[in-house]
């Protein structure tokens, strides 16, 4: 019987591990996708330099040279980040600036319009 309760508790901490590393690939994506913009526009300029220079080494294959490797390189920095806080044993719960992942964001400011000291009651 207890051998049963290990096993099950076994697969618990594999599928725990298997969720937390999913989830850090999404929330790496989504930074690396949105903050991440002004890097990408860096990155699309390398490459465009580098296919450029190696068209006179591979006329054929420059473009797809340099889109799969900048491409492979993006999806290689995601997932090791993602197992480096994995295996740190950081849960994306425990993230403060994570609260957007939870639906737990703060309001930053109410709105107060023209309107409103006649019309709204407005404690401040």
């Amino acid at each position: 019987m207890q051998l049963v309760q290990e096993n099950n508790l076994q697969k618990n901490r594999y599928l725990a591990v298997i969720k937390d590393f999913l989830l850090w690939s999404f929330t790496l994506t989504v930074c690396l996708l949105v903050v991440g913009f002004p890097v990408g526009v860096l990155v699309v300029t390398f490459g465009i330099l580098s296919t450029l220079i190696l068209q006179f080494v591979f006329p054929a294959s420059a473009v797809l040279l340099v889109t799969g490797s900048l491409l492979a390189l993006n999806v290689l920095i995601v997932f090791v980040g993602a197992a480096i806080l994995t295996l740190k044993g950081i849960h994306p719960q425990e993230v403060s600036w994570l609260r957007w992942l939870h639906g737990k964001a703060e309001l930053a400011n109410t709105s107060v319009y023209a309107s409103c000291p006649l019309t709204c009651e407005i404690s401040l």
